[in-house]
C-alpha cells in the first residue's frame, strides 16, 4: 500500500516539507516571533535602500556595500519565510520538485554571497584605517561595482551544483522533507543513492567559501587592529575602533548562527531534529533582522537621517 506522500518514484514532481518536526502543534505560535523577523527584516532593508538613495552624502563605498548586504538579506529571507509560514499558518507543505530546487539555489547563494559582502567591507574598513590616503583613489565606484560583481559570480557559480546535484539523485523513498526550506542535505538524504558527492561538495563549499572568507576578514582585522594600537592617544583609538563595531556585530550576527547550526547538523547526532530546524531557520532569519538594526543604530548618517524622515 501506499500513499500520496510516499510512493515509488524516481522523478518526484511534488515535495512535502514538514515545517518543524514534532513541533507542529505549536507551528502557529512558532510563526509569531517568525513572522515578526520578516516582517523587520523588510522593512529595516527597504530603509536602509531608501535612506542611501535619497541622500547624496551617503553615496560612497562603505553604503554601496551596506545596500548590497540589504539587497542580500531581502532575497535570502524572501526566498524561504514566505513558504515557511504558508506551511506554519495554513498547512500549505506541497512543494514541486523544481520550485524547491529553486529554493536551494537561491538559498546557497545568497547565503554565502552574504559573506562575500562582509569581506568586502573588511576591505573598505582596512583602506580607511590603514590607507586613508589613497581610499577614494582605490575605492572607485568603478572598483565597488567590480568587488560586487565578482561576490555575485563567485557565488552564483558555486551555489549551481547544489540544484544540479539533487536533480540527478533517484528518489524511491520518500518525498516528505524533514525540514521548512529546501535545504540542501535535507533534500538529498532522501535520495535512495550514493550521496558522497553531495556530501563532499558542500564540505567544499563551506571551507572553499566561508573558510577563505573568514581568513580575510581575520587577516583585515588584525591589520586594522594593529594600525588602531599605533594611534597616539585612547580617544583616538576608540574613534577609530567605533567606526567597526556595526561591520563586526553584522559578521558575529552571520558567523555565529552559521556556526552552531554546521556543529549541530554534523555532530549533534543526539540532539533533536527540531531543534536542527529551528537553529538552522534561525540562521536565516537572524542576520537579515539584525543588520539594519546594527547599522540604522550606529551609523551616524543614517540615524540623523531617520530622525528627519520621523521629524517632518
Amino acid at each position: 500500500m501506499s500513499d500520496s506522500n510516499s510512493t515509488d518514484f524516481t522523478n518526484p514532481s511534488t515535495f512535502f516539507l514538514l515545517g518543524i518536526p514534532g513541533l507542529e502543534e505549536a507551528h502557529i505560535w512558532i510563526s509569531i516571533p517568525f513572522c515578526a523577523m520578516y516582517v523587520i527584516a523588510v522593512l529595516g532593508n527597504f530603509t536602509i535602500l531608501f535612506i542611501v538613495k535619497r541622500e547624496p552624502s551617503l553615496h560612497g563605498p562603505m553604503f554601496y556595500f551596506l545596500c548590497m548586504l540589504a539587497i542580500t538579506d531581502l532575497v535570502m529571507s524572501t526566498s524561504t519565510l514566505p513558504k515557511m509560514l504558508s506551511i506554519f499558518w495554513f498547512n500549505s507543505r506541497e512543494i514541486s520538485f523544481s520550485a524547491c530546487l529553486t529554493q536551494m539555489y537561491f538559498l546557497h547563494c545568497f547565503s554565502e554571497m552574504e559573506s562575500g559582502i562582509l569581506v568586502a567591507m573588511a576591505f573598505d574598513r582596512y583602506m580607511a584605517i590603514c590607507n586613508p590616503l589613497r581610499y577614494s583613489m582605490t575605492l572607485t565606484n568603478s572598483v565597488v561595482a567590480k568587488i560586487g560583481l565578482a561576490v555575485v559570480l563567485r557565488n552564483g557559480i558555486l551555489a549551481l551544483p547544489y540544484p544540479l546535484l539533487a536533480r540527478q539523485w533517484p528518489y524511491c523513498r520518500t518525498n516528505i522533507i524533514p525540514h521548512s526550506y529546501c535545504v540542501h542535505i535535507a533534500v538529498v538524504k532522501l535520495a535512495c543513492a550514493d550521496i558522497r558527492i553531495s556530501s563532499y561538495y558542500g564540505l567544499f563549499d563551506l571551507f572553499s567559501v566561508i573558510g577563505i572568507d573568514v581568513l580575510f576578514i581575520t587577516v583585515s582585522y588584525t591589520l586594522i587592529l594593529r594600525a588602531i594600537f599605533r594611534l597616539p592617544t585612547k580617544d583616538a583609538r576608540l574613534k577609530t575602533f567605533g567606526t567597526c563595531i556595526s561591520h563586526l556585530c553584522a559578521i558575529l550576527a552571520l558567523y555565529i548562527p552559521d556556526f552552531f547550526s554546521s556543529i549541530t547538523q554534523r555532530f549533534g547526532h543526539n540532539v533533536a531534529l527540531h531543534f536542527h530546524v529551528l537553529m538552522a531557520n534561525v540562521y536565516l532569519l537572524m542576520p537579515p533582522m539584525l543588520n539594519p538594526i546594527i547599522y540604522g543604530v550606529r551609523t551616524k548618517q543614517i540615524r540623523d537621517r531617520l530622525h528627519q524622515l520621523f521629524t517632518h
